[in-house]
Parts: C-alpha cells; sequence; structure tokens
C-alpha cells in the first residue's frame, strides 16, 4: 500500500539539536486529533548548554511529550512538577488555559547530555476545548512484543493493549521498535493514521519510509511495517474532526475569537505564573512559526 499522503518535515535548528516539523504542513492541519507533530534529536546537548524552553502559554489542545533518550524538567502554572524520562508519558491538558516550562535537569547542566524524542499536540474536540488544565505522567504502559518486534501502547488501544493515558478523542499513538527482521500489522480500525520513522530503516507494505517523514495511510486500509536492519517507528492517529481547527502559535481552537482573547490575555499578563519558574517567559511573537491560517 501506498501512503495516502507524505509529509516532509520543516526543520529548524536550534544549536545543539534539530527540530523537524511535520505538522500543521500547507496540505494537512491535522491526523485524527494530533495537529502539531515536532521530533527532535538524536543528538547531545554540550556540557554548559541546557535546554530551556521558558514559561509559555496554551489552549484548547493537550500537550504530549515522549522521550526516546534524555530527561526534562516540566512545570506548569497547576504547580505540578514532572521530571520527563524514557519510557514515561508526559499528557499535558491545556483547555482553558495553562502556562508550563520545559527545562534541562540542573544536575546535568554541566555534563554533554542526549535529547532525542517527540511532542505532540492533540487537538481537543467540541464540547472539550476549554476544559479544566490538568497533568498526568504514565510509566506503566503495555508492550506488545514478539522476538523480532516491541511496541509500545502510549495512547488508546492497539493490537489488544489498552494505555491508561487519558484520551480526550479517539487516540491511537505508539512506538514501535522493530529489530532486524522484524515485522508488525498495523491496526485499520482509526479513522485517520500515519506512521514517522525516527530511526533506523523501514517499510510501509514494501514502500521504505523516508527518515522523519510523515506517512499518511489510506483509511481503513490493513498494512504491515517491516524492517530488513532495524528501526523505530511512531504510529499516530485516531478519530477525524469534523469541525476545522485554527493553530496559531502556542493556542488551539475552533474559534478564531478565543484565540484572538488568549493572545490578549497573553500579552496583558492575565495568564497564571509558573511556580518556581516565574522570572523569565516567551513573549508573543509577531509572526510565529505555527499559523494555520
Amino acid at each position: 500500500m501506498n501512503p495516502q499522503a507524505t509529509i516532509r518535515p520543516v526543520t529548524h535548528d536550534l544549536g545543539a539539536f534539530k527540530v523537524r516539523r511535520v505538522l500543521p504542513s500547507p496540505g494537512r492541519i491535522m491526523v485524527g486529533p494530533f495537529i502539531f507533530v515536532d521530533q527532535f534529536g538524536p543528538a547531545v546537548i554540550p556540557a554548559g548548554q541546557s535546554m530551556d524552553v521558558r514559561p509559555h502559554p496554551h489552549i484548547g489542545l493537550a500537550t504530549v511529550t515522549w522521550l526516546f533518550e534524555g530527561a526534562i524538567d516540566h512545570r506548569d502554572s497547576l504547580g505540578s512538577f514532572a521530571t520527563i524520562r524514557p519510557g514515561q508519558v508526559n499528557l499535558m491538558t491545556a483547555g482553558a488555559g495553562i502556562v508550563h516550562s520545559e527545562r534541562g535537569l540542573p544536575a546535568q547542566r554541566d555534563l554533554p547530555k542526549p535529547i532525542y524524542g517527540m511532542q505532540t499536540w492533540l487537538a481537543l474536540p467540541d464540547g472539550q476545548e476549554d476544559i479544566a488544565p490538568a497533568l498526568e505522567a504514565h510509566a506503566d504502559l503495555p508492550l506488545v512484543e514478539d522476538a523480532c518486534a516491541s511496541a509500545r501502547v502510549i495512547m488508546g488501544s492497539l493490537w489488544g493493549k489498552r494505555a491508561p493515558t487519558t484520551c480526550h478523542a479517539e487516540t491511537i499513538y505508539a512506538e514501535i521498535l522493530l529489530a532486524p527482521g522484524g515485522s508488525i500489522p498495523v491496526d485499520a480500525e482509526a479513522d485517520e493514521r500515519a506512521v514517522m520513522l525516527v530511526g533506523g530503516a523501514a517499510s510501509i507494505d514494501g514502500q521504505p519510509l523516508e527518515l522523519y517523514t510523515l506517512a499518511v495511510l489510506a483509511p481503513g486500509a490493513a498494512a504491515r511495517l517491516d524492517s530488513a536492519e532495524g528501526g523505530r517507528v511512531m504510529l499516530l492517529g485516531g478519530e477525524a474532526f469534523r469541525t476545522p481547527r485554527h493553530v496559531w502559535w502556542n493556542f488551539v481552537h475552533s474559534s478564531r475569537e478565543r484565540i484572538a482573547q488568549a493572545k490578549a490575555d497573553w500579552s496583558a499578563g492575565r495568564f497564571p505564573k509558573v511556580p518556581g519558574d516565574e522570572e523569565e517567559f516567551i513573549p508573543i511573537p509577531s509572526v510565529p512559526l505555527t499559523n494555520s491560517d
């Protein structure tokens, strides 16, 4: 099966590492509830430097952080603190509004440290865009495996296993590791599905996948991932949204007026502070990198 669409990333070089963005794209805004898909690394951040994403706001979405290597400290305006590590999913529901920061671990600042992972946003469904913000983290995620393939179910239900992670809309999200000669079927039940090769080499029904490129699969079609030499693939998707979503900077909503209000609130300092990280913030950009309109 040939992919229905192929979305090549826009790459941003942050110096110590690169970030590759495949959604939103000019040709496609969403795959299921996924409206923003970034892949970063693999890289080693030099000693004396750190990943420092200063406090910034979100509305109308849930962020999902998933690491292959490294560690990140999360703080938010609810007072939550969590150290994100490989194998642990961090789901932050912004809803009506939240502010958070993501920084490297202070104890590692003077050491070289790896960074490699995924940052995704999921649009919240109609009727839930302005729910109360929340944070949850799970490390007890189901693993499906055989001798040459393993899949960690991060969100939703796949291969007969269901993750404990909250799904505001029907969602599938998994990390698949294929050993040389490994193979695994891709469930066909989700409305929309895509795969992204993030390491090694793999193919979908015999068609080679391009590294860091999102391959959108045809709805309802059975598919199989294979790898002759070993690879790491992300599978994502879920229910198709009937109401369009708009993205402007860190804000997602079906209402442009609600996004305009969030922009005004951030500019005027009306969002809450992040306890333990109150001194810095990211100012609102005049021209955001992420803008679906």
